[in-house]
């Protein structure tokens, strides 16, 4: 076992928790955000919905799989992850296992970490710092080596984060007779493989990129990182495109911008949703399922516009799960049916919009 340096976490209210270093060791700052997964922390880790984030794993043993390689399939998509970099500024966890074992691991977490540049802490008590963020809230955080450089509380939610992990530029999969447009607010692999058919050619576009000058059979809104209300572009867009009545499906933020461009509001939980175990219910049946989440605002339904209503609910707290038009189809789920990782009770939602095409 190497010998590893001292570091702190250190919140906004003035609590710290000291651990050890182990990654990237330069200081950090960022939104403290706590994941109740048991597993999937690479694909966590690769999903472009923390940017900006330190992610808490609750879960007190973390590492002991290993990192999988880059390896893209026939459409140049990483098989392993879910998109090209880490985008969590830290990782803190309770129990580092330094050594792995599965079989498609290439490097442990620490190396990956350091490669990457990502702070690594472990040797907290995870689970009392995720007690901490449910009673506070999302707190701002900064993880500093013992005798380094401090730097202030950084709040990275004034950025337009979706902008800095959306691409820049329109790609192409397939050429199927139907046209699906992805807009990729900081789309996860695993909805783009979903989208993937036969029957398809794929559009991903920029976020404020105006897909309404393409003749799509469908649209397609993504996931993605911070403030939706940052997105204004996407949501004029989207506005055009409701005027159309074709096909449109939303995941995470896309359900807010589906949300916001039929009139509702969104507003910053206080803690968000982080795991794979999240109940949902659908709204006028007694079907429920399980869900992997990853959000930090929801919908505030009592302000959809007349013709809309909700389409899902969380069981825990309440919150707005999803919504739909009552007579378009137009349909979005806050969770997110792709997993990767965490339960996939939901898949079939991506044969559902396809057979809608």
């Amino acid at each position: 076992m190497q010998q590893r340096k001292r570091a702190t976490l250190i919140l906004d209210d003035g609590s710290r928790y000291e651990g050890y270093a182990f990654g990237h060791e330069t200081a950090v700052a960022g939104e403290v955000v706590f994941n109740t997964a048991m597993t999937g922390y690479t694909e966590s880790l690769t999903d472009p919905s923390y940017r900006g984030q330190i992610m808490v794993m609750t879960f007190p043993l973390v590492g002991n799989y290993g990192v999988p390689s880059y390896e893209k399939d026939e459409h140049g998509i990483e098989l392993y992850m879910e998109s090209n970099r880490i985008h969590p500024l830290g990782l803190i966890v309770s129990d580092y296992s330094e050594n792995y074992s599965h079989w498609n691991a290439v490097e442990s977490l620490g190396s990956w970490l350091k490669r990457e540049q990502v702070f690594g802490l472990t040797g907290i008590d995870t689970r009392e710092l995720a007690q901490t963020l449910r009673e506070k809230g999302s707190m701002k955080g900064k993880i500093v080596l013992e005798g380094g450089e401090d730097i202030p509380f950084v709040d990275h939610s004034e950025r337009n984060l979706v902008a800095e992990v959306s691409p820049t530029e329109v790609t192409t999969y397939g050429n199927g007779p139907k046209k699906v447009v992805l807009v990729d607010c900081g789309a996860k692999n695993n909805i783009v493989r979903q989208l993937i058919s036969p029957k398809v050619t794929l559009y991903r576009v920029p976020w404020d990129y105006d897909f309404n000058q393409i003749d799509f059979d469908g649209l397609f809104l993504s996931n993605g990182p911070g403030d939706p209300n940052m997105c204004g572009a996407t949501v004029a867009n989207i506005r055009k495109a409701l005027e159309k009545g074709k096909p449109i499906y939303g995941i995470c933020m896309g359900n807010q911008l589906l949300a916001t461009a039929a009139g509702a509001t969104v507003r910053k939980m206080k803690y968000g949703h982080r795991s794979h175990n999240q109940p949902v219910r659908e709204v006028g049946t007694h079907r429920c399922f399980i869900t992997s989440q990853n959000h930090g605002y929801a919908v505030d339904p009592s302000t959809l516009a007349e013709g809309w209503q909700e389409k899902y609910i969380n069981l825990n707290d309440g919150t707005n799960e999803g919504v739909r038009h009552k007579t378009l189809p137009y349909v979005s789920a806050q969770f997110h049916p792709e997993a990767c990782s965490g339960p996939t009770d939901t898949m079939s939602m991506f044969e559902e919009f396809l057979s809608k095409l």
